[in-house]
């Protein structure tokens, strides 16, 4: 009797371990609905490809609770994204404003990609113009050495004395 009560102590201790928390949620589904709106327009700082909204990191969570408290407080959508702009920057944004510090944002990858353009036009155009180059004369003349040294039918000539090549 003993073991079983203490196998079965064990047993449901180590159930709590394996248990997680429950995401926060707001008693109200619309103020979570709105939240969730709001957060997945913002960047996870520590994860970078994630949205605050998707994240698990614990910056993303307290952003979410920020966001929450915002809401409760009667903020507008704007005005909770202008303040996350103050406190983190445009880098905080998934679709940052077109302004002088984000142009290489939005204009690099249509540079880069008439940048690999025009590489790729000078290549093509250089392999067209350049013909081949023709034998000089060294080469020439060790051609004509070669090709005197076999007959047509691929045996070694009868004056030759070196050996023929395999």
């Amino acid at each position: 009797m003993r073991r079983l009560f203490i196998s079965t102590l064990l047993v449901l201790t180590g159930i709590g371990a394996w248990a997680k928390d429950a995401p926060d949620a707001a008693a109200d589904p619309a103020l979570e609905a709105r939240m969730m709106r709001i957060a997945t327009e913002l960047r996870c700082l520590v994860c970078q490809n994630q949205t605050i909204a998707d994240s698990n990191a614990a910056l993303a969570l307290d952003l979410r609770n920020q966001i929450r408290t915002q809401i409760a407080e009667g903020r507008s959508d704007a005005q909770i994204r202008d303040y996350m702009v103050e406190r983190y920057g445009d880098f905080v944004l998934y679709r940052p404003p077109l302004k002088a510090s984000t142009l290489a944002l939005w204009l690099g990858p249509a540079a880069l990609l008439v940048a690999g353009a025009f590489v790729f036009w000078g290549v093509v155009r250089r392999r067209r113009v350049e013909p081949a180059a023709a034998p000089g004369a060294e080469d020439a003349r060790r051609i004509e050495a070669l090709l005197s040294e076999e007959s047509p039918a691929g045996q070694a000539a009868p004056d030759s004395d070196k050996p023929r090549r395999q």
